[in-house]
């Protein structure tokens, strides 16, 4: 599973011209899902992205900040891209990348749980060709990744 993370000022997601998510200060959340990933890369996942002190402290100034220590909001957007091979040829593979049928229910496994610990999340719409813009914050962007385990 990967991730790109951004800190944002503000973030949101179209499809065919009509807004569907739309956050304020926090994380935009690219999500790639791959082959072999599971519910334990999904558990990781949300608990990477909901500790990471990314947001300074106003006294210090120091990166001291979770997103739900700042009452933050998530737009989180689906991206097989993400497992996109472009080493050989001028073309990408996405070999590695998840079939829509596994990709799609980790991704919504990976929404519901952020959205039970009370943070606002906004999604785009899996599969959809969509627009999205982001207004970095810093900029901050962290490239997070779990490889599942093998059983």
């Amino acid at each position: 599973m990967r991730v790109i993370l951004q800190r944002v000022q503000s973030s949101q997601v179209t499809v065919e011209g009509a807004i569907v998510g739309e956050i304020g200060r926090g994380f935009n959340l690219l999500v790639g899902i791959t082959k072999g990933d599971s519910d334990a890369e999904v558990e990781w996942m949300v608990r990477k992205c909901l500790s990471l002190r990314l947001f300074p402290d106003a006294e210090t100034g120091r990166w001291d900040q979770s997103i739900q220590d700042i009452g933050g909001e998530i737009l989180v957007v689906s991206q097989f891209t993400l497992y996109g091979d472009c080493r050989k040829g001028r073309r990408p593979s996405f070999d590695k990348a998840a079939a829509p049928a596994i990709a799609q229910p980790l991704y919504e496994q990976f929404v519901e749980k952020l959205r039970a610990t009370g943070i606002k999340v906004e999604t785009g719409q899996f599969g959809a060709m969509m627009q999205v813009s982001i207004n970095n914050d810093g900029p901050v962007t962290l490239l997070l990744e779990r490889e599942a385990t093998p059983s």
